[in-house]
């Protein structure tokens, strides 16, 4: 089990992995199926069938974003972008991807295999229907499940962020303007418009026809213009960081121990009195792993008086680094892939600094006073 959700499998290299949150959706849109939308549109099946289609229906529903997002994933692939995971959760599913696009035409290609993928699965649903007509739940099955598909394209075509329209706008933006920046900002502010407009229609919706679907819209409007406020400030501190490198904010000067030196001696010699949650281990001068508050709250306590650093640390070739010319952001972004709070800084002779998330929050905060 990771800190992502619960893992699946695999398809194509990427990690497949199911939110907590989508036990919960799939609970709540089988239930609404079995004994409310079914039952309204088909007469005279069983308890059983009712059930049974309106489970295999919400399993399916997230089937097909699933199949909505691969295209997505397989597409950056192609362009060579690394894609790590692909989560299902409450809303759907979003693909991990662990690079912007280069160009606006990658990022083009990339939103737009999602929508057309989910419209192909529509019509394919919708001519398979006839094949299956012999059974009523499975004709029914692919009958919404066609719908689904075709209302999962539109919906992702509304150009605002972090939809997939968004992202066609902003490919779209970038391509006239040649500036990400300004592309992001417009696909955000617009995102974030859309986001108040299903609010106050699902406000409305709620008071006036229909109280549990005006306020799922609501919900799902509230959702899109927090991530789209998400993205504009995530954008605003790319801005903010472009132009900086690593070697800006690094500490050149990092707690360090040896190999043979006892975890409670590191955390009252080195990690307490430096106020960092890291020391680098050293073997003759020479870094050979480091020591995070991870490592050592592994140990139990009582065993820090009698655990050697060398026994908790993380050896350095598989650490995680950096180099001093990096992009801050970069290295940020890098942090955030990785799921790391520090990066050895390493040139050609060897460690030059650290950089943790401390110290790019320290780095940022005196670029935002001199900026005021």
């Amino acid at each position: 089990m990771s800190r992502h959700g619960i893992p699946i499998g695999r398809i194509f290299g990427i990690s497949i992995d199911l939110d907590y949150s989508w036990f919960l959706i799939v609970g709540l849109l089988t239930w609404l199926l079995a004994v409310s939308y079914y039952p309204a549109e088909f007469k005279g099946w069983s308890g059983e069938e009712y059930w049974a289609i309106g489970f295999v229906t919400a399993v399916m529903l997230f089937v097909s974003v699933l199949i909505h997002e691969l295209a997505h994933s397989v597409v950056a692939q192609g362009y060579g972008l690394q894609v790590p995971r692909i989560t299902l959760f409450l809303f759907g599913g979003v693909s991990q991807i662990a690079a912007e696009p280069t160009g606006p035409l990658q990022e083009f290609w990339i939103a737009i295999v999602g929508p057309i993928t989910s419209l192909l699965l529509a019509a394919a649903f919708w001519e398979l229907e006839p094949v299956v007509s012999s059974s009523q739940p499975v004709e029914a099955l692919f009958e919404y499940l066609a719908l689904l598909n075709l209302i999962l394209a539109l919906f992702n075509l509304i150009p605002g962020f972090p939809l997939d329209g968004g992202r066609v706008l902003r490919a779209i933006v970038w391509r006239v303007t040649h500036s990400f920046h300004r592309a992001t900002v417009t696909a955000g502010v617009t995102g974030r418009f859309f986001g108040f407009l299903l609010i106050f229609y699902g406000v409305w919706r709620a008071l006036t026809v229909d109280v549990v679907g005006g306020i799922w819209i609501a919900f799902i409007g509230w959702f899109l213009e927090s991530a789209a406020g998400s993205q504009l400030q995530q954008e605003g501190l790319r801005n903010i960081l472009g132009g900086h490198r690593v070697a800006d904010a690094m500490r050149r000067e990092f707690p360090q121990t040896t190999g043979q030196t006892t975890l409670q001696e590191v955390v009252d010699r080195s990690i307490l009195p430096a106020g960092t949650r890291y020391a680098m281990v050293t073997s003759g001068g020479i870094p050979v792993g480091m020591l995070t508050l991870t490592g050592i709250r592994a140990v139990p306590h009582q065993a820090w008086p009698t655990t050697m650093a060398a026994e908790a640390m993380i050896p350095m070739q598989r650490l995680t680094t950096t180099q001093p010319n990096a992009v801050l952001w970069g290295a940020l972004e890098k942090m955030g892939r990785n799921g790391v709070n520090q990066l050895p800084v390493m040139d050609a002779s060897g460690i030059v600094g650290m950089l943790s998330r401390e110290d790019i929050v320290h780095y940022l905060g005196a670029l935002r006073s001199l900026a005021a």
